[in-house]
């Protein structure tokens, strides 16, 4: 296997990656010897080359552009995974980034000189620094009910959803209280012979429009988190579900009925222990993600809290290490800030010792 080196190591070429690379490029780190990007997927578009065909570009929440390139005028009615991978495409080549890929890393180690040893599938990077910016789309969260594995219909998770079109005449079980449960819900009603929500708590609706004042609150709330080494909440825990029309419109159809968490599965459906009993084709867990950083594991970063302290995006018990697009950076503004943060206070750090160019 090939050996490389690099002032700094970015892993993942989503929103995050990609802010970090056009910080890092601006302020002097020469693509190559002063930073890579490396990136497990084919081609570019992150998570978002990913996302189901039906979610089209109106109905993504909260997009924001990338420094220094505007996302071109959005069209409406086309997949968000087409439009933002080539918007995603196209700031690769206006700002010559160094991705590589496919590569995977498989994991970071500590090398007796104080660098990073960052090993992959095609070969191995030295780095000084490493800024992880591989988000949680990898890492979907499957939890445990008793009986999952007698289950003799489907299983999927958000991650594995296509579309409503093989569902029809189903009867399916959406499982979870956050936007992604409620948007698939809404899909998979027009075509099943019958839906059932269950969440675990009772769904926040909120009425109110997300301003700066809320997004500032969830922030503060999942920063508090992280700093406290504990692992980061869900953003939805903290400003609720927003009322959109098509909630609106999905309350007046009764999808929206929810139901507590069931407590067992069995081999037909979903059952309560007051003997209430659900028959199910399908089960579709809109369960969430968890941050994929176990390629990190080696470096010990995990606090007894089980999530990595963190201060702004570094790691307290590594300053080699930053992460972005992780706890309070977990979204398209909070990334591009984040990245941004993260090369300034990475290029303070290794400012003692000459910066590659």
């Amino acid at each position: 296997m090939d050996t490389h080196s690099a002032d700094v190591v970015v892993v993942g070429a989503g929103q995050a990656g990609l802010s970090v690379g056009y910080h890092l490029h601006r302020t002097g780190f020469a693509p190559g010897s002063g930073f890579v990007i490396l990136d497990a997927d084919n081609g570019p578009g992150g998570a978002w080359q990913h996302r189901w065909p039906t979610l089209v570009f109106d109905r993504v929440h909260g997009f924001h552009d990338l420094p220094g390139l505007p996302l071109p005028p959005a069209e409406p009615q086309r997949p968000a995974s087409e439009q933002v991978s080539a918007y995603f495409a196209a700031y690769e080549r206006a700002f010559d980034l160094p991705v590589r890929r496919p590569v995977r890393v498989r994991a970071v180690r500590s090398r007796p000189d104080g660098r990073l040893d960052v090993h992959t599938d095609r070969g191995t990077w030295t780095a000084r620094a490493l800024i992880n910016a591989t988000g949680t789309w990898t890492r979907p969260f499957w939890p445990h009910y008793p009986g999952r594995s007698t289950f003799r219909g489907r299983q999927l998770h958000t991650a594995d959803y296509r579309g409503p079109a093989e569902f029809t005449g189903l009867r399916v079980v959406v499982v979870g209280g956050g936007t992604s449960a409620v948007q698939l819900l809404g899909e998979v009603s027009t075509v099943a012979a019958a839906t059932t929500w269950v969440t675990r708590r009772p769904p926040a609706f909120n009425d109110d429009e997300f301003g700066p004042e809320l997004g500032r609150a969830a922030v503060a709330r999942v920063d508090e988190a992280v700093r406290a080494g504990r692992p980061p909440g869900s953003v939805v825990g903290v400003t609720g579900l927003p009322v959109t029309p098509e909630v609106r419109r999905l309350r007046e159809r009764g999808v929206l009925d929810r139901l507590p968490v069931f407590d067992r599965i069995t081999p037909d459906g979903v059952a309560w222990s007051d003997g209430r009993f659900v028959p199910a084709d399908v089960i579709l867990w809109c369960t969430g993600f968890r941050a994929a950083i176990d390629h990190l594991a080696p470096l010990g970063l995990r606090a007894p809290g089980g999530g990595i302290t963190m201060d702004g995006t570094r790691v307290v018990a590594d300053a080699r290490v930053h992460l972005v697009g992780y706890g309070p950076s977990a979204s398209t503004i909070g990334a591009n800030r984040a990245g941004r943060a993260a090369v300034n206070e990475i290029r303070a750090w290794l400012a003692p010792a000459a910066v590659l160019h």
